[in-house]
């Protein structure tokens, strides 16, 4: 607490709002206009500052932390130079509905009309990608803003918010009230008669099929109910735009994603059922979506969400309802059982069995396929991945793999993992920083962290954070000298406008001059290990367990070199 004898000022105040309201642990970046604020933290001890060297991995690790234990998680950042390093991940935070506070420093409200040095309408400049952008103008209300962004962004749809706290305005006395912050109660059901025709239309489906994102995740028990509707009805599931493990990812009714990327190859799984239920996304946000309907023209589409501006976003909705998902799946699980007769029972039993026939077929070939892949001479993430989730039980997987994520979280499903937090929102540099946040929301839990090498340089700077604050994080970077996601989509882009391929960019390539990761680790002292052969990865993983501190694998993949830097003499 602050010395009784001195007059509180807002530095402190703010501390103890955040204190109050259970935000115990801070990540951040320092800068000059924050130094009084950051130096009242030494007299607050229940404040644990988490150090990072650059305001994306501040961002990046709050983000894992809020996802990691669905509560607010608390951010500060350096004023213009540092927001404008932060917007790309908070722009990842709000994408994937992550409830952080950003506060950021300014030198002070009697500066800015000078234009000086760091000037910038900070406000302006978070507003596109947060829930709420504002800079506290008086000391009389800076807790009262504090609490308005902390309601704001816990309240769904969730979200990032920005809050500028000038230096004047916390070095002023501050006579405010500390009280926790209101939250206002969201877990509503949706309409009695209005769920009993939903359930009398998903009763009666031939081809039902359910669409789920994020949501699912922040309302408690929504995935179990999700997984209980699709056996009771016999649905399978798919994720929209998802970044989190919304239900059991080896759940036998799970189908795994509809894509991010192309309306292409998502249009079919939407066209196929006759009953489309949406719960916690919307429908479809990728980057080159279909732009006409996405669904049979017959198909009844049902959507429930507490985002109201989720519903009917971009597609036709026939029943839509703003109310909890977990709250109202339950009460629609009960209400199929009312509702359905035992004839429509025992198909939807059939069909369950049948759904779960072919998804297993499908697993067990994306089984073989990897393990296939994994029994070569040269080092394959198939191989890691499955020697890893052999030798370590109950891990968090932090998962930025991309081209190899699909062999990752294969293995992943197959060993028994539960949570899982993956990239969204297009950018890169989530897997390594996130990975901090994860780390410290689970002190006695074992977290890997799996990225590219594209993402891994991203925010590289995350591996000095894990040493100092000495975080047992499990590092893999999948080291194949390529933006291979680059790679694969201009391969599309070019069928999709019957193009012949072409060269592929030379921008595309990271092989030359070659990345080593094993040494950027040990330069930041993180321990290492680079491995290239199939018969290294035991060894490997047996000593990036048997470390207690963080422990990083550079994977070196097999890969193309680009043709432009083959040279031409034999030899070179």
């Amino acid at each position: 607490m602050s010395n009784p004898k001195q007059v509180r000022q807002g530095r402190h105040a703010i501390i103890e709002q955040f204190l109050a309201d259970g935000l115990t642990v801070m990540f951040g970046n320092p800068g000059t206009v924050e130094q009084g604020f950051l130096n009242a933290l030494e007299s607050y001890p229940d404040m644990r500052y988490v150090l990072t060297s650059q305001e994306t991995i501040a961002v990046f690790a709050g983000d894992g932390f809020a996802r990691s234990t669905k509560k607010p998680a608390l951010v500060q950042i350096h004023s213009s130079p540092g927001l404008g390093n932060a917007l790309g991940a908070i722009y990842q935070a709000n994408r994937g509905h992550s409830p952080l506070i950003v506060i950021g420093g300014d030198a002070g409200i009697k500066y800015q009309p000078m234009q000086a040095q760091m000037y910038a309408d900070l406000v302006a400049m978070a507003a596109p990608v947060t829930k709420l952008s504002t800079m506290v103008q008086d000391p009389s209300s800076l807790l009262r803003v504090l609490r308005r962004a902390i309601k704001v962004a816990f309240t769904p749809p969730m979200g990032p918010d920005y809050v500028c706290l000038p230096a004047d305005i916390l070095d002023m006395p501050n006579d405010e009230i500390v009280r926790p912050t209101f939250f206002p109660q969201t877990d509503s059901i949706a309409n009695g008669e209005t769920l009993t025709s939903i359930a009398k239309i998903l009763s009666s489906a031939e081809r039902p099929r359910l669409f789920i994102g994020d949501g699912i995740h922040y309302s408690k028990g929504a995935g179990k109910h999700i997984e209980n509707l699709a056996e009771l009805i016999g649905a399978d599931i798919y994720g929209v735009d998802a970044g989190e493990a919304n239900v059991d990812i080896g759940h036998p009714l799970y189908r795994g994603q509809t894509g991010h990327m192309f309306g292409e190859h998502s249009k079919p799984i939407t066209m196929e059922p006759d009953v489309v239920f949406i719960c916690g996304t919307y429908m479809v946000p990728e980057v080159f979506p279909d732009l006409v309907d996405i669904y049979d023209p017959t198909a009844t589409v049902i959507h429930i969400d507490l985002d109201a501006g989720a519903i009917a976003k971009n597609h036709r909705v026939d029943y839509g309802m703003v109310a909890d998902p977990a709250k109202s799946l339950e009460a629609l699980c009960l209400e199929v059982k009312a509702v359905r007769s035992e004839t429509q029972a025992a198909l939807h039993s059939q069909r369950k069995d049948k759904l779960i026939s072919l998804t297993n077929a499908e697993r067990v070939a994306e089984a073989e396929t990897f393990s296939k892949e994994s029994s070569g001479e040269f080092a394959t993430m198939a191989g890691l991945a499955r020697e890893l989730f052999s030798q370590a039980k109950d891990v968090i997987l932090v998962e930025e793999a991309l081209t190899n994520s699909p062999a990752l979280v294969e293995a992943f499903r197959s060993a028994g993992g539960q949570e899982l937090h993956q990239t969204r929102g297009g950018s890169l540099g989530m897997g390594l920083a996130s990975a901090i946040g994860v780390q410290i929301a689970n002190p006695n839990r074992m977290v890997v962290s799996v990225s590219g090498d594209g993402g891994g340089m991203y925010t590289i700077q995350s591996l000095w954070s894990a040493a100092r604050h000495k975080l047992p994080i499990k590092y893999i970077v999948c080291n194949n000298g390529v933006y291979n996601l680059l790679k694969l989509n201009i391969l599309q882009y070019w069928k999709s406008l019957d193009m012949e391929p072409g060269d592929i960019p030379l921008s595309f390539d990271l092989s030359s001059p070659m990345l080593r990761f094993d040494d950027l680790a040990r330069a930041m002292s993180v321990p290492s290990i680079a491995v290239t052969k199939s018969e290294e990865i035991p060894a490997a993983v047996a000593k990036a367990l048997a470390e207690p501190g963080p422990f990083l694998i550079d994977l070196r993949i097999q890969h193309e070199v680009h043709e432009k830097l083959i040279g031409v003499k034999c030899g070179q």
